[in-house]
C-alpha cells in the first residue's frame, strides 16, 4: 500500500536514479498549448478556487483544512495531474502563486503536496497511472521541496543540543518524499536531522551505535512487515549510543491502529510532519537526563 502519512512516501521500491523528468505529454484539445498559457490558467482559475477552500478552512487545524473540502479535493487532483503530465515549472508556478497570495508554505506542504503524493499512490494502486508516471510525478515533487526549502527554513529555530533525530525507512523500503518532507519540519523546529537513509539493517544499527540521537524515527508502508519492525526496535534500543533514546514510527499501518505503536516497541507515532515534531519534543522532555 502506498501513502505519505507522516514520513511515508509514495514511491515504494523506486530508486532515486530513476527520477529523471520525462517530456510533458501532449495536452488535450482546449488546453493551453504553451507553458505561459497554462500558468495563466493556474493563476486565474485554479488558484482562486484553492484559495477559497483554504480561506474557508478552520485556522486552528491547518493540516486538516483542504483535505475535507470537496473543492479542495478537486484542486489536489488537479495538482497531482499537473505534476504527472507537465514539467516541474508548472507545479513550481502553482506553489509560487499560492505563496504570493499569503498561503504559508507549511499549509501548502500539508494540505496540497502530501495529499497529492498520497493520491499518486492511490492512482498507482488502482492502475489509473503506471509506475513510471507516478515516479515522475513524485520526482517533480522532490524538486519542489528542494526549490522551496530555503523559504520554508527561513524562520527555523536554532538547533538545540538535545534534539538530534535519525529518520529512516524500514530497511528494504524507500520512501524518500515523505521522509524529506518530515525532515524539513524537524529542521525548521530546531532539530539536527540525520536522513541519509542507510539502506541495510546493519547500517541502520551501526549509525545508531556510532552517533548520539535523542529520537530515531522509522517509517513503514507494508502492513505485512509490521512483525519485522518489533525486532528492529529492540535492536535499536540495545545498540543505541543514547541509552534513553526514544523511538517513533510512522506509516499507513499505524493510521487508525495506535495499538501497533506499543506492539512494535515504539514510543509514539504521528500523522504528519508538524505533529511529528510536537511528539518528538514531548518525548525528549520526558526522557531521563
Amino acid at each position: 500500500m502506498v501513502d505519505v502519512s507522516f514520513w511515508e512516501g509514495a514511491e515504494r521500491n523506486a530508486r532515486e536514479d530513476t527520477c529523471q523528468p520525462r517530456a510533458p505529454k501532449a495536452t488535450r484539445a482546449g488546453e493551453s498549448g504553451s507553458l505561459g498559457g497554462l500558468l495563466r490558467t493556474i493563476e486565474t482559475e485554479i488558484i482562486p478556487r484553492l484559495l477559497l477552500a483554504l480561506q474557508s478552512a478552520p485556522a486552528a487545524q491547518p493540516s486538516e483544512g483542504i483535505a475535507h473540502s470537496v473543492t479542495a479535493a478537486e484542486e489536489v487532483t488537479e495538482f497531482a495531474r499537473l505534476v504527472v503530465t507537465h514539467d516541474v515549472a508548472v507545479a513550481t508556478g502553482y506553489v509560487r502563486a499560492l505563496s504570493a497570495r499569503g498561503v504559508p508554505l507549511e499549509r501548502i506542504y500539508l494540505d496540497l503536496l502530501a495529499p497529492a503524493a498520497r493520491l499518486l499512490g492511490e492512482w498507482w494502486k488502482e492502475d489509473l497511472r503506471d509506475f513510471t508516471e507516478v515516479t515522475t510525478g513524485l520526482c517533480r515533487m522532490h524538486q519542489l521541496l528542494h526549490e522551496f526549502s530555503p523559504a520554508f527554513l527561513r524562520d527555523a529555530q536554532p538547533t538545540a543540543p538535545d534534539r538530534c533525530i535519525l529518520l529512516i525507512p524500514m530497511p528494504g523500503e524507500q520512501h524518500s518524499f515523505g521522509l524529506i518532507m518530515v525532515a524539513e519540519f524537524f529542521r525548521r523546529a530546531g532539530w539536527d536531522v540525520w536522513d541519509q537513509h542507510p539502506g541495510a539493517r546493519q547500517d541502520v544499527l551501526a549509525a545508531a551505535h556510532k552517533h548520539w540521537f535523542s529520537v530515531i524515527g522509522v517509517s513503514l508502508s507494508c502492513e505485512s512487515r509490521v512483525e519485522e519492525l518489533a525486532p528492529l526496535m529492540g535492536e535499536l534500543r540495545r545498540v543505541s549510543r543514547n541509552p534513553a533514546v526514544s523511538l517513533m514510527v510512522g506509516g499507513q499501518p499505524f493510521i487508525g491502529h495506535p495499538e501497533l505503536v506499543t506492539a512494535v516497541g515504539a514510543d509514539a507515532t504521528a500523522s504528519d510532519g508538524r505533529r511529528a515534531t510536537q511528539e518528538a519534543a514531548r518525548l525528549v522532555q520526558r526522557a531521563p537526563q
